[in-house]
This record gives C-alpha cells, sequence and structure tokens, in this order.
C-alpha cells in the first residue's frame, strides 16, 4: 500500500474513477434503468472494488462493479461522489478478482467467462491446472468455457444478449469460425429449439464411420464429436466430424492417390498383355495400323491395326474388404438398426432383456423423447395420450401379459433404433443372433457406390465370377458402370438372395447364403421397427 491511497472505503468523485477490464459486455437496459432508479432512491449500498491508477495521482480502476459505475454516472453525474474500497494489486490480481466477482454473482455470460479465462490462461503460460485454481474452477468448467472462446463474436453477443440458450452456442462450438454465423442466422430466423438445432446440425456431418483417411488427428480435434460430449450436455452423436471442409478435402486426397495408384496399374497390366501376346491373339482389321482395345482395363487407345481381346481389368492394390466397408457404413448401420429392431419386437425376451442392459449402462435415455410417445396411441389405446398422468400409470397398470409385452418390444426396438452407439447395435444383435437377411439384400442401390474393380471384388468374394467364369465376367467388366450392374444383377442361374457382402457384415467376412426361420408377426409395432 502507499500513503496516497489507505485501504479501507472512501468516497470518491466519479471523475476520478476508469473502467477497468470487465468479463462482462452485455448489460441489459432494463437492469441498468432499474439500477439508476435505485441509486437516486438510496444511494449506492455497496462499494466498488478499485486500485490506484497507475499514471494519475488520486485516480483510480475500477476492478469489480462496472454495471454499478454506469448507473452511477447517469444517476449523480461526474461530480458525484461514490463508496469504494481501494486495494493495491497487479494486472494479473485485478484480472482474477474481476472474473471472480462476476463468476460469483452470475451475472457474466458464459462468453464473457470464456473470454477472461483466455486471458487467465496466457498469464498461466497455458497451464490449465493453474488457470482452474486461480479461477477458482474445475477442470471441466475450464475447459468449457475454453471451447466456447471459440465462438465468433456474432455468436458471442447473441448469446451475451439472450437471444440463443447456452445449448445453442455449445452446438456452434462444434462448428468451425467461418460456418457459425450463417447457422445462427438459420438458428435465429426460423426460431429453432436446441434439439431442432441438434438435427439440423446432424444433417450436415460427417460420419467418422465413413472416413478412408486415416483418422488418428481426429481423435483429439475439437471438430470430433466424440470432443464435444465430453465437455457439453448438448452435442451431436458419437463419431461425427462437423467440420465438412476438412473431410471431404482429407477424402480427396485419399481418393487422388487411389485414382493415382490404380492408373499406375492398370498402364502396367495393358503393357504387359501387349508384350505377352506380341501379336499372338491380334486380328487384322484392314486399316492401316493396328488398334489396342483397353477397354476393360481403361487404359488410353495406343497404336492401330488390331485388338488385343485377352485384356482384363484388374483389381487394383488398394481394393480390400476393408476399403468397400467404408464407402457403405451409412447403409450398413442403417440396415442393421432396422434388422435388430424388427428382431427385437419379434422376440419380447430378447426386447426385456436389451432394455435392462440399456437401464443399466444408463443409455435407456438415447430412446428419443418423441419415438414412444408419437406412437402411445397405438400401442395402448387412442385416448392414451390425452390422459394425466395419473389416468395413465392406472391405464399401464391394467395392461393384459400381452399388451405389456407388446410395449416392451416397441421399447427395444425404440432403442434399437435410437442408441448413439453403433458398437451397441452391433453387439446385441450377435448376442442375439440377429441376421441382416430378413431385411436386406444385394440391390442396384447398393453396387452403384461402387467403383468397377470393387464390384469385380463384390462379385468375386458373393462367388458370381466363379459362377460365370473369368473370361465371361470380364467381358461384361468392360462394358459401362451402369451395364455391368444390370449384368451382374441379371446374371443367369445366380440368385444373390442371401448373399451378404463383407461390406455389409458385422464381422468384415462374406456370407454366403442360408436358410431363416420365418419372422413372427408382430403387427403392433411393426410401424415402430420398421
Amino acid at each position: 500500500m502507499t500513503a496516497s491511497h489507505p485501504a479501507g472505503t472512501a468516497m470518491v468523485p466519479l471523475a476520478r474513477i476508469a473502467v477497468g477490464y470487465n468479463p462482462r459486455r452485455y448489460f441489459d437496459r432494463k437492469k441498468h434503468d432499474e439500477l439508476v432508479a435505485s441509486l437516486r432512491l438510496r444511494g449506492m449500498l455497496q462499494p466498488m472494488l478499485v486500485r490506484p491508477a497507475a499514471d494519475l495521482p488520486e485516480h483510480f480502476t475500477i476492478v469489480a462493479g462496472g454495471r454499478r459505475y454506469r448507473a452511477a454516472v447517469e444517476a449523480f453525474g461526474d461530480e458525484g461522489e461514490v463508496p469504494v474500497i481501494i486495494r493495491e494489486m497487479t494486472d494479473q490480481e485485478a484480472l482474477e478478482a474481476a472474473i471472480d466477482e462476476n463468476d460469483v454473482r452470475d451475472d457474466a455470460s458464459e462468453t464473457e467467462q470464456a473470454d477472461a479465462a483466455v486471458r487467465v490462461l496466457a498469464a498461466c503460460q497455458n497451464d490449465r491446472a493453474e488457470a482452474g485454481r486461480r479461477l477458482g474452477w474445475s477442470r471441466a468448467k475450464l475447459d468449457r468455457r475454453l471451447a466456447l472462446a471459440g465462438l465468433s463474436e456474432t455468436v458471442k453477443a447473441a448469446l451475451d444478449e439472450r437471444r440463443i440458450k447456452v445449448g445453442h452456442a455449445e452446438l456452434l462450438a462444434a462448428v468451425p469460425a467461418d460456418k457459425q454465423d450463417k447457422a445462427l442466422e438459420t438458428i435465429i430466423g426460423a426460431g429453432l429449439d436446441i434439439a431442432k438445432t441438434r438435427d439440423l446440425l446432424m444433417r450436415v456431418t460427417q460420419r467418422l464411420a465413413d472416413a478412408l483417411f486415416d483418422k488418428t488427428e481426429c481423435t483429439t480435434c475439437p471438430f470430433n464429436s466424440g470432443t464435444q460430449r465430453a465437455l457439453f450436455d448438448t452435442h451431436v452423436d458419437d463419431g461425427h466430424c462437423t467440420n465438412a471442409t476438412c473431410f471431404e478435402l482429407k477424402t480427396e486426397t485419399v481418393e487422388a492417390a487411389r485414382r493415382e495408384e490404380q492408373e499406375a496399374a492398370e498402364a502396367e497390366d495393358a503393357s504387359a498383355a501387349i508384350d505377352a501376346d506380341d501379336g499372338d491373339e491380334m486380328e487384322d482389321s484392314g486399316e492401316t495400323g493396328r488398334l489396342i482395345d483397353c477397354a476393360a482395363t481403361g487404359a488410353p487407345l495406343v497404336g492401330r491395326g488390331t485388338v488385343v481381346r485377352k485384356v482384363s481389368a484388374s483389381t487394383g492394390p488398394s481394393v480390400t474388404a476393408k476399403s468397400i466397408a467404408g464407402r457403405t457404413a451409412d447403409l450398413r448401420e442403417a440396415t442393421w438398426r432396422t434388422a435388430l429392431a424388427r428382431g427385437l419386437a419379434d422376440d419380447p425376451s430378447n426386447a426385456q432383456a436389451a432394455i435392462l442392459v440399456a437401464a443399466l449402462t444408463g443409455t435407456l435415455s438415447h430412446i428419443k423423447a418423441g419415438t414412444l410417445t408419437s406412437r402411445a396411441a397405438l400401442l395402448v389405446d387412442a385416448a392414451f395420450p390425452d390422459r394425466g398422468f395419473k389416468d395413465k400409470i392406472a391405464e399401464i397398470r391394467e395392461l393384459s401379459e400381452g399388451q405389456a409385452t407388446t410395449v416392451l418390444a416397441a421399447i427395444g426396438a425404440a432403442y434399437a433404433r435410437d442408441v448413439q452407439s453403433f458398437a451397441h447395435v452391433a453387439d446385441l444383435a450377435s448376442a442375439f443372433g440377429i441376421d441382416i437377411r430378413t431385411v436386406w439384400q444385394v440391390d442396384r442401390a447398393f453396387l452403384e457406390r461402387y467403383t468397377k474393380d470393387e464390384l469385380k471384388f463384390i462379385a468375386g468374394e458373393c462367388g458370381l465370377v466363379a459362377h460365370m467364369g473369368e473370361k465371361a465376367f470380364a467381358k461384361l467388366l468392360g462394358a459401362k458402370k451402369g451395364d455391368l450392374i444390370t449384368g451382374m444383377l441379371n446374371a443367369a442361374g445366380f440368385d444373390w438372395a442371401g448373399r451378404v457382402p463383407s461390406a455389409m457384415a458385422l464381422d468384415g467376412r462374406y456370407w454366403p447364403p442360408q436358410p431363416l426361420p420365418p419372422a413372427k408377426p408382430q403387427e403392433v409395432v411393426a410401424d415402430l421397427a420398421a
């Protein structure tokens, strides 16, 4: 302390007080007016905390009390005097005191706290443990606030002004900063609540399971929904990337590398075929030169004259069961969820087991609120949704054993649809012997996802190449992709029913045809399990 600035409470003219750093950016006008009226009526009852100004004698800088200062200037004018507590403080001590005062009073918004936390973290040389200790925050709270610091200024202002809720901000924190303002316009313009905002964001995310690239970096990326889930109560489903630009760039890089590998392999095969044949397989076309037909390989036309007819496309080195599975992850997941839902609807004992596992692992809450309530009239009776809660309890207690079984089956089916982790779906399907062939078989939409080389891989593992013979299939492979798929689906004497390519299987292995037991009729839950 200095002799000229004693500690304790003193009356100081407002003209000698300056605003210091304040974590808060937003001040509610209505509350400000109320405070001005209160000051005029009763005066300032609670002193402001100030510290001596560094460059002006007998002047002070506010540490805590910025809202009271603004109201006092309006109520009393610059010459009005207000009570203050004067303390000698370093810049860091003043910063921490300002943050703590606003945090304890619960006046600062989450983003205001976030920006303040960034300043404290910088002062602590990015030591989060020390920053949390100085702020008096848990590590989880510090991490959450720092995550919100990445919001755009427009989004921060919207939260400060209470035009959006914290849940909106948490979801937007998972979006790259250059996309946040546009998303904010949609949220405010359409009046989207948090649930609808989450659904909107889910539609523009990318499933990491579908990624063709190495996902090592994704494990610690702030745009990995798993990272968001660890921070916030409001988040998108696990296993999603919320940075579409980065996802697409990495995908394009991998695909370009694959194309280069494939083109190199095809050129090498074409060259080898020409050298091996050396005219043995040639037919004189009567033209001035020789024409090499590499339609089956996609290699460029070189030379003139006779046609090399036995050049066949090769399966590129990048085509594996794992690589083709990456192209159909979304279809595989959706189809297995449907198969499990129907399987649980068909088997009440398995449905009950699934519900118990879900409840005891804390994942039963994954069932979306509207999934069952929207079907309550179907599951119980038409008037059930409109009854009071007490009446609903009574009606549920009077359900027959058959009705209760149907409701439990429906709950199990709903869990299969809504549980966030597909790994849970896979484990349940394996445990209950669910077979995807009850709801799916190879069709055109599935095959159109793949390149010619990948289609050859699928045809090989499913037995079509062996059925047709290699020469006949090589000829078919030389056709346009659409004709190739038509030929595969309509091959004489070959039935795709019951064949599950490795890309659709849970264990990554091809499933050959086998007889399946007929599904039990469960008309009441058919809509839910469909």
